[in-house]
């Protein structure tokens, strides 16, 4: 992780993740962050009711996703770019995903009452972050956390794909994507630093820039 940066690391998961956990194509995903969109945007007047989880999961998974994507100084947190509604919605409609996201909830907070005696949400940011480190890196996790670990594996794709498909995802990721450029004067030097090439290396792997 010396490399990369939390958020940059999320960022990755979120390529591909729907479509891994739930056989979605880009499409439906695009259709999911429009109609999450749109509740949003009702929800400024009426306030979002979940249709998917109860109050105290709703509670929970507004925490674990902050957790996830907290807000920095480039973009605000996984709950200011809707991503709870993303996932009530995304549970309605595969509802073959239900049982793992609400087992897992369950499954935090058993965790959680046994080791401080009170549900997840109620816990200090300490004893979160306590029980998130033997789940969130399965390569050194133990046996038996592995139903925690499977949790949070898909909880965290999940996190990442209902960020970086919302607007405010978009924008963190500094997309330009299908906009024209009238002069083409080469890759920027900075990406060719990040790159850790010369142009006139640049050229030789990926062809001129004419």
């Amino acid at each position: 992780m010396s490399d990369l940066n939390r958020r940059q690391a999320v960022e990755l998961l979120a390529l591909g993740s729907l479509a891994a956990v739930f056989d979605w194509t880009p499409t439906q995903a695009d259709r999911a962050a429009g109609l999450v969109r749109a509740a949003r945007r009702a929800a400024t007047t009426t306030g979002y009711a979940p249709t998917f989880f109860t109050p105290h999961e709703w509670d929970t998974v507004r925490v674990l996703v902050d957790l996830v994507i907290p807000k920095d100084e480039r973009s605000g947190s996984a709950t200011d770019a809707g991503v709870p509604e993303f996932m009530d919605f995304v549970m309605t409609d595969r509802p073959e995903g239900q049982n793992a996201i609400r087992g897992g909830l369950a499954w935090l907070d058993t965790e959680s009452r046994r080791r401080f005696g009170k549900a997840f949400v109620a816990c200090a940011g300490s004893e979160r972050t306590a029980v998130l480190d033997d789940i969130a890196w399965p390569e050194r996790a133990k046996p038996e956390f592995s139903h925690g670990i499977a949790f949070f594996n898909r909880f965290r794709d999940l996190t990442a794909s209902g960020f970086w498909s919302s607007k405010m995802g978009v924008e963190d990721l500094q997309y330009i994507g299908n906009t024209a450029i009238a002069d083409w004067q080469g890759c920027p030097p900075a990406a060719l630093q990040k790159l850790g090439v010369r142009y006139d290396e640049w050229t030789r792997r990926y062809g001129s820039s004419e």
